[in-house]
């Protein structure tokens, strides 16, 4: 079982069957062969709480030795009291709801009570879920809006900003010579590089974007947004980068907001088409609103942090924990924003949303839905490879995320007990 969502969820069948056999002996000691309505309810309550005591320390110790083995990075590990909150909630939902069936003389199975443990399980199991969630959504969140003190990131400019473009003639032109007059006063020409990814396009995009002024990168073959993008990040020389849709949706004003920030401490920006502040400059059909808001939905199936609007077009990053995240995004389409933030989350980089404006283009609802259907296809496979290990950061890339040199990387995988 590579998964580690299959992995977790048969550790808590194991724990749930320890808790369901050790309550049944224990009740059979306490009631002495009567019958289970004439055991008390502190006794009843006793019974239970020892077998949810038990079941619970199973499946933190399992989790840790089996689910997340070699990862005591994972929230669920180094974070006990987030676990035992989850469980003291749990177990009070499962304690109040077996005394109270047993006591309305729910009595089944040669009087055991297992019926009404059972249903007890059964809600505790759903109160908490919801109440683990909440508690990592928490969490996340306030991690994510950690600064980190880190030195200075490295480039040869002060500022990229990467342009995926497909198919674009007749627009990248004005898109390339409207980011550069709006930034070159702020950030100078010098400092500035405006780096267009022609995403085999086979037409002439690319020369249009160098007739305008802009750094050019030409895929082979067309392959998707995200691969566009990836390539752009990755060959990108300045110490900020910021990319942006080719049609501009998002004023180049909100570009400068990024760089400010980038440079105010913050190790990845985005733009939220659904920030309190945000303003639409035209509304999107309805269909398309609708598809949107289940996307967002559809992404907590993989993110903790919950987000509202991961698909937005424009996010920055510092230059070397840019890199470092695309070093590992794995999806062309049009998921590859999800992994951003699941990288991001799992690192723990700082990440701060930003109200944009946004003009939203007139699209066929055809493509909507086969968009949003592609979506969660990738999303499965973001869910998977997040289970394999996939996204974990290779030593040389810890040394950028953690801001450590080798001989402190080395230091801290000898104190966690874990091979270098």
């Amino acid at each position: 079982m590579r998964s580690r969502l299959r992995l977790f969820a048969l550790v808590g069948l194991l724990a749930t069957a320890i808790d369901l056999g050790l309550f049944v002996v224990l009740v059979d000691r306490f009631r002495d062969g009567a019958s289970v309505t004439t055991l008390s309810a502190p006794r009843l309550a006793l019974a239970n709480l020892i077998a949810l005591v038990a079941a619970a320390i199973a499946s933190y110790g399992l989790n840790r030795l089996i689910t997340f083995r070699g990862n005591p990075d994972a929230r669920w590990v180094r974070s006990p009291a987030s676990f035992a909150a989850t469980a003291i909630i749990g177990g009070a939902i499962d304690i109040c709801v077996t005394v109270v069936l047993v006591a309305v003389g729910l009595d089944a199975f040669g009087g055991r009570g297992t019926v009404a443990k059972v249903i007890g399980v059964g809600l505790a199991m759903i109160v908490r879920w919801i109440a683990y969630r909440w508690v990592l959504f928490t969490e996340v969140r306030r991690d994510l809006g950690l600064r980190r003190a880190r030195v200075d990131p490295p480039g040869d400019a002060r500022l990229t900003v990467v342009v995926p473009a497909y198919k674009a003639v007749g627009e990248i032109g004005d898109t390339v010579r409207s980011l550069r007059e709006t930034l070159e006063p702020i950030v100078g020409s010098d400092e500035l590089e405006v780096l267009v990814v022609d995403d085999g396009s086979g037409d002439e995009t690319g020369a249009e974007a160098l007739e305008a002024g802009a750094r050019l990168v030409t895929q082979p073959q067309n392959r998707g947004k995200g691969a566009a993008v990836r390539t752009g990040v990755l060959a990108a020389r300045g110490r900020s980068i910021v990319f942006t849709d080719a049609d501009l949706s998002y004023e180049p004003a909100h570009v400068v907001t990024m760089l400010e920030e980038i440079e105010d401490g913050w190790d990845v920006v985005v733009g939220s088409r659904r920030h309190e502040e945000t303003t639409t400059l035209v509304k999107a059909r309805a269909i398309r609103e609708l598809g949107g808001r289940m996307i967002n939905w559809l992404t907590h199936l993989v993110l903790l942090g919950h987000f509202r609007d991961t698909q937005c077009g424009i996010k920055g990053f510092r230059s070397d924990i840019g890199k470092v995240i695309f070093e590992r995004t794995t999806i062309d389409g049009f998921a590859f924003d999800v992994e951003i933030y699941l990288i991001a989350e799992q690192d723990h980089m700082s990440l701060k949303e930003i109200p944009v404006s946004v003009e939203n283009r007139q699209v066929s609802s055809v493509r909507i839905v086969a968009d949003t259907a592609l979506l969660f296809r990738d999303l499965v496979r973001i869910r998977r490879m997040a289970g394999w290990g996939r996204y974990r950061p290779s030593p040389d890339q810890l040394v950028v995320i953690r801001g450590l040199d080798d001989i402190g990387i080395e230091a801290e995988q000898r104190a966690r007990h874990r091979p270098v």
